[in-house]
């Protein structure tokens, strides 16, 4: 059958093109996306043989409508045309996270939400019956609000400097007229308020959860203020408050015998915990301490395991052996599970797919004249990667916690957190290809005037970026 001179596979292949070809935004960040969508589906239906034929067909359909969904918000996020609407958002991250995270640490129980106790430890709310991973939530928040206190602390500074009225800010200003906080009109006190109390604070209030996800959260949000330049000194003062904090809690923690702050002693132990088989040298089989000895190096141990096996290749889709006796291998321990049934170079594949994402968004942020906009995109690329090699390192080490692989391990909450995250970084993509777009057609047109291209560029950036 012939259309228009080429022959139907021609004439799709031809359609497909095209209709990559139309895509705005970054099309390398999209096929990653993609790519780690597909593989998600194929590794969690591979992953679950213990389940019932009915139950594995109901993850799968679970699986796939959360995927759908996913993909439906990266697609109505990408959409997005005002950097304005992100802006506006995203000042209210910090609400939303310390809403969250009190609700989660008081254990309230308001009807429609209510914090959820799940194996030993409060991370958990159910949201009209939906569990929400607090922790995943607020990672991306505080990332964007971050990206907008840093861009109004610029915009504050600016404006007093011109000895104009700060567009920004208004609360502390407000604040700063009262004679007893008259210290709030300093820079360097807006970004205490701003900046770093929220981000010690966070941190602090995840800590009772989980003292693990709170060290990788002090990380993702001091390295977002740090791409946010905001000064050295400072950065190492917040640092060593955060020691001091956390120093404080150990302390208590060992005054009240353990009372106080429980997952202190978890952490320890599983950062001392040795993960190898020698642990059950001495134990009698079949006893108590020997089983319980057991399933504490199980996963760990299974996952290491798993490593080991997968060799260069693998033993191919659906043929893990570990997947049988490492629970929850599908979420926790995904990459353990990737390099078993695809080997090393499967492992490779996924680790240049999160390598590709950072080095994607870091030209993507050299092409954002807006300071909120620069810093959302690094921010947000360096929590997916981050979260990423984290996974990793947890799966070939000898820490065992939780953090999932983005976009690839089992977690409705999980996964579409991920999805706003890469949304929100492929719409300021298209946005920044269309201001660079319309700089070059400006450099074409009026290259012999100066004056009127810096106007249209700024324009441009008071617009979109």
């Amino acid at each position: 059958m012939e259309n228009n001179g080429y022959t139907q596979p021609e004439a799709s292949r031809k359609g497909l093109w095209k209709l990559i070809d139309r895509m705005e935004g970054d099309k390398v960040i999209w096929i990653i996306v993609l790519l780690l969508m597909l593989i998600s589906v194929l590794a969690i239906f591979s992953s679950t043989p213990l389940l019932s034929d009915d139950s594995r067909i109901e993850i799968m359909k679970n699986h796939g409508l959360v995927a759908i969904f996913g993909l439906g918000v990266i697609i109505g996020l990408y959409n997005i045309k005002k950097i304005g609407i992100f802006r506006f958002f995203s000042q209210m991250g910090f609400f939303l996270t310390l809403v969250l995270l009190l609700i989660l640490d008081f254990h309230m129980n308001l009807g429609f939400i209510k914090a959820q106790h799940i194996n030993g430890a409060w991370r958990t709310l159910s949201l009209l019956g939906f569990q929400i991973h607090v922790f995943e939530v607020a990672k991306v928040a505080m990332v964007m609000y971050l990206a907008w206190a840093l861009h109004a602390h610029k915009q504050d500074l600016k404006a007093m400097k011109a000895g104009e009225e700060s567009p920004t800010f208004g609360l502390a200003n407000w604040l700063s007229t009262s004679k007893h906080l008259a210290f709030l009109k300093k820079p360097f006190w807006k970004r205490c308020f701003y900046i770093y109390g929220p981000a010690l604070l966070t941190c602090a209030l995840i800590a009772p959860g989980s003292n693990s996800s709170a060290l990788f959260m002090a990380i993702i949000l001091f390295g977002v203020i740090f791409i946010g330049g905001a000064p050295w000194e400072e950065l190492l003062l917040a640092v060593a408050v955060m020691l001091v904090m956390a120093g404080s809690l150990y302390g208590i923690h060992k005054a009240s015998d353990g009372k106080f702050m429980p997952r202190i002693e978890t952490f320890i132990s599983r950062v001392n915990s040795n993960y190898d088989t020698s642990v059950l040298e001495g134990l009698k089989p079949g006893t108590r301490e020997f089983y319980a000895a057991l399933d504490d190096i199980r996963q760990p141990y299974g996952a290491k395991l798993a490593i080991h096996e997968g060799g260069l290749f693998g033993k191919g889709s659906g043929n893990s052996t570990q997947k049988y006796s490492v629970t929850h291998i599908y979420s926790d321990y995904m990459f353990s599970f990737l390099i078993e049934e695809y080997g090393l170079f499967g492992g490779l594949l996924i680790i240049i797919l999160y390598i590709s994402l950072i080095a994607r968004s870091t030209m993507i942020s050299r092409l954002c004249g807006n300071e909120f906009a620069r810093i959302a995109v690094g921010g947000l690329a360096f929590l997916i990667t981050g979260q990423a090699f984290m996974h990793m390192l947890v799966n070939t080490w000898r820490l065992s916690t939780g953090q999932t692989l983005p976009l690839l391990s089992d977690g409705a909450s999980a996964f579409l957190v991920s999805c706003v995250a890469f949304g929100t970084i492929l719409a300021i993509s298209r946005m920044a290809k269309k201001k660079t777009q319309t700089l070059e057609e400006t450099v074409k047109y009026q290259s012999d005037d100066i004056q009127a291209r810096m106007e249209i560029l700024e324009q441009i950036d008071d617009a979109n970026l």
